[in-house]
């Protein structure tokens, strides 16, 4: 039964009834009035999670928040996705009819082979015959992750301030780490744009600005641009609390997949070198923010030492000119299990494997016994494995009870993390073919997160 004064209507994804009060004599809220019987309520064509008055129906297509807007002029529709059969548009195109119906054969049979199979309804024997073939892929690999958890002492005081909790702790910890592996890799200076796909509230740029304004003892970084790219709505932003410094500081609401870099008005005015930071990219984020960095036309890598000043806006680069060069980049991983063959930057790698989008699929739902076993499902498991929203949290991707049979708990997070590891290297091979020197680092400790590996990269040259 629903509280006296209280909406009658029953949630049942929460398992108990609405708690929004209803008018006197009423029933249901003016959100569930719909219920009503004689109700004038209908549900909202464009989003029936909501309901609206018949008769102000058309007053409200204008205003709805989920109404279609105009798109920005950097959103290009799926030009970070990739294609599923590790080949680009250009690539294909310039083929002939012949090499074109032959490819799209073989997307057709690539598509039928990465038809989710859970790893419960999987046989023994496949079983085995995928654990067979992730030792021999793993088999001399150089991928040595290095134990190296830095801090910046910008963010001393935070963690020493008893107010904070353990999860935002937790946060001040990773983020700090993160501002220590951009310092010791000569990335964090001024005379740049950082892009901080995933941003969330922002706290990463924000501390990013803070330590250099402190570092080099100014009120105000005039020769630095924070540009935060976030697909949701996100509240309590730290944005605000820069709107009056005089830093550019600039956030884009659009999905990474959907994002191209070179129509961002904010990087095209003064070219200044772009460094790509994350903290965590969820799954496939990762690979739609490298493609996004390193594919993008215009883009490239850094060649030369960036230049430390601004040129003066007389001097600078006209808006048509593009934006800067690449000059690195820290991402913190998370999530591998969510990860998808078509966007997968490290196609290519897996099929000199042998390899293809079948294994990677049964391969990214095996990632997930690293950290999703009963040992690991403390709050420190939970902390920071956001993509973006720093109070978000990623369900584990695969019951094991099918496994466990012939699998003891320890070997799961073994092999889970051998997952892992063949994904990133995948990523590593990607960077350096696009001419970076690239590694993997555990930059925060296991209590602080599971999802403590960070991947860097600078231009090799």
């Amino acid at each position: 039964m629903a509280a006296p004064g209280r909406c009658g209507f029953f949630l049942e994804k929460k398992k108990r009834f609405c708690k929004m009060i209803v008018a006197r004599g009423k029933v249901f809220c003016g959100e569930h009035a719909a219920m009503e019987e004689g109700s004038s309520r209908i549900p909202c064509p464009l989003d029936p999670k909501h309901t609206v008055s018949e008769d102000k129906l058309e007053q409200h297509l204008k205003k709805c928040n989920s109404r279609e807007k105009a798109k920005p002029v950097y959103y290009v529709e799926n030009i970070n996705s990739g294609s599923a059969d590790g080949e680009t548009l250009q690539q294909v195109t310039s083929r002939t009819i012949i090499i074109i119906i032959i490819t799209l054969i073989i997307i057709l049979i690539i598509l039928l082979l990465v038809v989710q199979v859970s790893l419960s309804e999987r046989s023994r024997a496949e079983l085995h015959s995928l654990l067979d073939k992730l030792n021999t892929a793993v088999t001399g690999l150089q991928w040595d992750v290095d134990n190296s958890v830095l801090s910046h002492p910008i963010l001393q005081e935070e963690l020493n301030n008893p107010k904070n909790g353990d999860s935002a702790h937790k946060h001040l910890k990773q983020q700090s780490s993160l501002l220590g592996h951009l310092e010791a890799l000569g990335l964090l200076g001024r005379g740049r744009c950082f892009v901080e796909f995933g941003a969330g509230r922002g706290k990463l740029s924000h501390w990013i600005h803070e330590a250099l304004k402190t570092r080099d003892h100014v009120k105000t970084c005039k020769d630095l641009q924070l540009l935060l790219v976030e697909r949701c709505s996100t509240r309590f932003k730290v944005d605000g609390k820069h709107q009056d410094t005089g830093v550019e500081f600039e956030r884009l609401q659009v999905d990474i997949q959907h994002l191209d870099l070179s129509k961002v008005q904010l990087l095209t005015q003064k070219k200044l070198p772009l460094v790509g930071v994350g903290k965590h990219l969820c799954g496939a984020a990762t690979d739609l923010a490298l493609r996004c960095l390193l594919e993008t036309p215009g883009l490239r890598k850094e060649v030369q030492p960036p230049r430390k000043r601004l040129k003066t806006p007389e001097s600078s680069p006209g808006p048509d000119s593009g934006p800067g060069p690449v000059l690195g980049l820290a991402v913190a991983l998370c999530c591998h299990h969510r990860c998808e063959w078509r966007h997968y930057v490290g196609q290519q790698f897996f099929l000199q494997k042998g390899l293809g989008a079948a294994e990677f699929s049964a391969f990214c739902r095996m990632s997930s016994w690293a950290t999703c076993g009963p040992a690991n499902r403390g709050p420190a498991s939970r902390a920071g494995t956001n993509q973006g929203r720093d109070d978000e949290e990623h369900e584990p991707a695969e019951k094991t009870d099918a496994v466990s049979g012939f699998l003891s708990l320890e070997e799961r997070e073994q092999l889970g993390r051998l997952c892992k590891r063949l994904i990133d290297g995948g990523r590593l091979h990607f960077l350096e073919t696009n001419g970076f020197l690239s590694k993997l680092t555990c930059y925060v400790d296991r209590e602080v997160t599971l999802e403590n590996v960070l991947l860097t990269a600078v231009p090799s040259n």
